[in-house]
């Protein structure tokens, strides 16, 4: 005798969807509203606080006279943003030019010599234009490192290779290289530490994907863009022939064609 009987009906047969209840379907609905609205909404709220800061700090320093705002009934939103845009890219193009650099030679000189500010200027200086030089390679490659404890494995970006000083007060023997290994969720706290180059494997993912990576608590994996083609070239393909029906998937190609 077999161990299933034929009168009695599988419980579960192949091809059947199990039945979700009410409460079960509002649940899904309800999460998925989330995940489309969820999103969504922080990016509207982050990019209007922004916004809104931004117009706080610039149109005050503007006559009220050349505001939209003085002869219209209502406040007009990110004309702060647009104003402190036009005003850093023409001071940067006069800058490049041999009258505006003179001027701002003649700002830095005034600045040194004052005793607090100085110091402050100057370190200032040296983070925005590491930061934000094009030339620059900090914080644009990721890597892994042995931390906390030999066996476990963080992700750290590399900063600037060590100067000489630190180079030598460590030793000649490694070429050393400072590393920022941030901390989850919030990847902008963290330690900053000098390691051998020898001891960092340098990964080849994206600093954005790292964050992300970091960010989600490793929930969030990096994708592989041609992956990701492939799939979306899957769903557009199976989109236009549309469902195959029952037995043709056994029928050949030249008889579907025929049919």
């Amino acid at each position: 005798m077999s161990e299933t009987s034929p009168l009695i009906p599988d419980p579960d047969p192949p091809g059947t969807r199990k039945r979700v209840s009410v409460r079960g379907r509002l649940r899904n609905y309800f999460f998925t509203g989330v995940i489309v609205a969820g999103p969504l909404a922080i990016t509207i709220y982050i990019t209007w606080w922004c916004i809104s800061l931004i117009d706080g700090w610039v149109k005050p320093l503007v006559p009220s006279a050349y505001l939209p705002d003085h002869y219209l009934p209502f406040s007009v939103p990110g004309l702060g943003l647009v104003i402190a845009f036009v005003a850093l890219t023409t001071l940067g193009a006069l800058t490049a030019n041999l009258v505006g650099r003179s001027v701002v030679e003649f700002g830095e000189v005034l600045l040194a010599r004052t005793p607090v500010i100085s110091g402050l200027y100057r370190g200032l200086r040296q983070v925005f234009e590491t930061l934000f030089s094009t030339s620059g390679t900090s914080f644009r490659t990721v890597g892994l490192v042995e931390f906390p404890v030999k066996g476990t494995w963080s992700i750290v970006f590399l900063s600037a290779p060590a100067g000489p000083d630190v180079q030598t007060a460590l030793g000649s023997g490694h070429d050393h290289v400072g590393v920022f290994l941030p901390c989850a969720p919030n990847p902008t706290t963290g330690f900053f530490f000098y390691l051998p180059r020898a001891e960092v494997i340098e990964l080849s993912i994206s600093v954005d994907d790292a964050a992300k990576l970091v960010m989600s608590a490793g929930v969030i994996q990096p994708e592989d863009p041609q992956t990701r083609l492939q799939a979306m070239a899957a769903g557009l393909r199976a989109a236009q022939v549309g469902p195959t029906p029952a037995g043709a998937a056994t029928m050949p190609a030249r008889d579907r064609l025929d049919a």
